[in-house]
């Protein structure tokens, strides 16, 4: 009888799994974001956007006993826009880090996350736990994409807390339309993070493809940098035409109709779309490579 109650425990189910074996119930959203919390790069990171803005405020304080050596140009105007208050401060400083700087962030979340469990051996682990492959990578990718915005919101909540702190609560303003009252401003913000987290998640969809086709986390990271820098090389050819709206960097600067009067929004429903099309495209190879990819590291 004994017997018999073991083999009926440890039969098959109908799926054919082991009985009490749920695939939704491994490797849980909740766990992998505590994996991932654990890293030291995802320490560093998050910990440099809250750094960034009070490097630029102490930055600007040295700017501000130097007055007289500054002369003009476009960029003085810039400075003195964004000392202006704690709305003009936080702007400044997703402008300067919009091009570059969350382009990595992203990257490193998004092209890091499943080509370092390869680097270090343990991505056959975790698959033989078994974690079904389409689970794991959709985890993954939703934890590295909720990093990436969290990033995105620590820079831009630090900026504008530092910056109101220092600067006061005032206006927003802009070189291309008229101050704008702190509440619009607000929601003006808000709308242009809003829109950098749409523009981003291209880049965010090429590197998890390169990150689920190289065992190179450094690879995946810097092959999905580089092809965005060389896009907005290609972007300012305008020898290109029409063909530049196909780039993905093409509308990357798009949110900067959100601080016109009226605002204008035919490049932003653009981007949108064209970065939404990227995205999908590249997470769709990304899930069809993974699920058919020999993993033997």
């Amino acid at each position: 009888m004994a017997m018999t109650d073991l083999r009926r425990e440890t039969a098959p189910d109908a799926a054919g799994g082991a009985r009490g074996y749920r695939p939704r119930a491994t490797l849980s959203v909740g766990t992998e974001w505590r994996r991932q919390a654990s890293r030291r790069r995802t320490r560093f990171a998050l910990g440099f956007m809250v750094l960034l803005p009070l490097i630029i405020l102490v930055a600007f304080q040295f700017d501000r006993a130097g007055d007289d050596d500054n002369g003009g140009g476009e960029f003085a105007s810039l400075i003195e826009m964004a000392t202006s208050g704690g709305l003009n401060f936080a702007l400044f400083s997703i402008f300067v880090s919009a091009s570059f700087l969350l382009v990595v962030v992203v990257a490193l979340f998004c092209g890091d996350t499943v080509a370092s469990e390869a680097s270090w051996g343990s991505l056959r682990y975790l698959l033989a736990v078994p974690v079904p492959r389409a689970r794991l990578l959709a985890v993954k990718l939703v934890v590295a994409l909720g990093y990436s915005l969290l990033a995105l919101l620590l820079l831009a909540g630090t900026a504008l807390l530092v910056g109101t702190l220092r600067y006061g609560w005032s206006p927003l303003r802009s070189t291309v339309a008229a101050q704008i009252p702190p509440g619009e401003g607000l929601l003006r913000l808000l709308g242009i993070l809003g829109y950098l987290a749409v523009v981003l998640l291209a880049v965010a969809g090429l590197a998890f493809l390169l990150s689920v086709t190289t065992d190179a986390a450094l690879g995946a990271v810097g092959g999905a940098v580089l092809l965005w820098i060389l896009s907005s090389i290609l972007d300012q050819i305008t020898a290109l035409g029409a063909l530049r709206g196909l780039l993905p960097t093409h509308y990357a600067s798009a949110w900067l109709g959100l601080l016109s009067t009226p605002v204008q929004t035919d490049d932003i429903v653009k981007g949108a779309i064209s970065a939404t099309c990227y995205a999908t495209v590249f997470w769709s190879l990304a899930f069809w490579r993974f699920t058919r990819k020999d993993v033997t590291s």
